[in-house]
């Protein structure tokens, strides 16, 4: 929250903070943004060419029954959506990271409502995705039955574009309430601010941390907590070991990535909370005043664009092979240019 709510009304009635610690962001936060950048820009892309290659070939893993087929293939249209929200998110980063390093607002009234909306937008869709995962997961798992018949491709996703409609509701107040205005202390420097009044911001930051931060983790906490009861009671009933290996594995998989999800959005929603209760700090400004945390805060925000293609190559041994398999087919095309080029 705090990454797409770096100006405020307490700004505009004059408070600012020590230039100090706005030289240094002006400094470090566009080095680290730029490398936020590029991994998360690289690493879905190539999460997204495998999953879009998947569903093109069709490809079934050797020894994977047709409903668990199904099944993952649903989960392919969830982790293409999550990626495709996490790279619209990244590419509102740079108006950010521009008004961070100049410490104004240089890009208009319109952009101001446009870059908040999204922000505000991608974020909570992410949330909502990370959510749904965890259900489909639950039903996978614990009830495959159930799972083939309702998580087909086309149903999984017409329900990851329909998690957009609570996503661009959530985020409509940025779109309305949104302006860019002039702070007292520097009249000519522009800043985008969200409300004038603190009780609205208020109102209305608590209840984005209850719909897109809290109701998806208490969700996902469920779902994941159920998983691992039904896996636990179910270790000794002679199920094949292979399958309970795969379920386990994917299980894990998904579990660390609701973990990074969670790590990366606590210290910015917390940071977020603690600056709206805390009327008078004017910490909601341009340059907010809770020291490194801040900057600390919004770097791990940022760094959850980049934490979920790491986790796909790292933890899954099926997009390890895939991304073997993509570097193969990029290496044996380059082979075949170059003699067609030298002839």
């Amino acid at each position: 929250m705090l990454l797409f709510n770096f100006t405020g009304s307490e700004d505009l009635l004059g408070n600012s903070s020590s230039t100090g610690r706005g030289s240094v962001e002006q400094v470090l936060v566009p080095i680290l943004d730029g490398l936020v950048l590029v991994l998360g820009v690289g690493g879905h892309t190539v999460v997204m060419m495998i999953l879009c290659g998947r569903r093109r070939s069709g490809r079934r893993p050797i020894g994977r029954s047709p409903p668990s087929s199904t099944t993952g293939s649903g989960t392919d249209v969830l982790l293409l959506a999550l990626s495709a929200a996490d790279l619209l998110l990244l590419s509102v980063l740079p108006f950010h990271t521009a008004a961070i390093a100049t410490q104004r607002w240089p890009f208009g009234d319109f952009m101001c409502r446009l870059v908040s909306f999204l922000g505000s937008a991608c974020s909570s869709a992410s949330a909502f995705t990370l959510a749904v995962l965890a259900a489909s997961r639950y039903l996978t798992v614990v009830r495959p039955a159930t799972a083939f018949s309702l998580l087909s491709p086309r149903r999984v996703s017409v329900a990851a574009v329909l998690l957009w409609v609570p996503a661009c509701c959530l985020a409509i107040p940025q779109l309305v309430f949104r302006f860019v205005g002039t702070r007292r202390r520097t009249p000519d420097s522009l800043a985008c601010f969200a409300f004038l009044s603190h009780r609205d911001q208020l109102i209305y930051g608590l209840f984005h941390f209850l719909v897109a931060f809290l109701l998806p983790l208490v969700t996902i906490a469920v779902a994941y907590g159920s998983i691992y009861m039904f896996l636990l009671g179910r270790q000794n009933a002679g199920r094949a070991p292979q399958v309970e290996r795969y379920q386990s594995k994917v299980t894990q998989t998904s579990a660390m990535l609701v973990l990074a999800f969670t790590l990366c959005w606590l210290p910015s929603y917390g940071l977020t909370l603690a600056l709206l209760v805390d009327e008078s700090s004017g910490a909601t400004g341009a340059s907010p005043r809770y020291g490194p945390f801040s900057v600390f805060a919004r770097l791990m925000a940022t760094s959850s664009t980049v934490i979920n293609p790491i986790l796909y190559v790292l933890m899954s041994q099926k997009f390890r092979q895939d991304l073997l398999r993509l570097f193969k087919r990029g290496g044996q095309g380059a082979s075949v240019a170059i003699p067609l080029a030298a002839a």
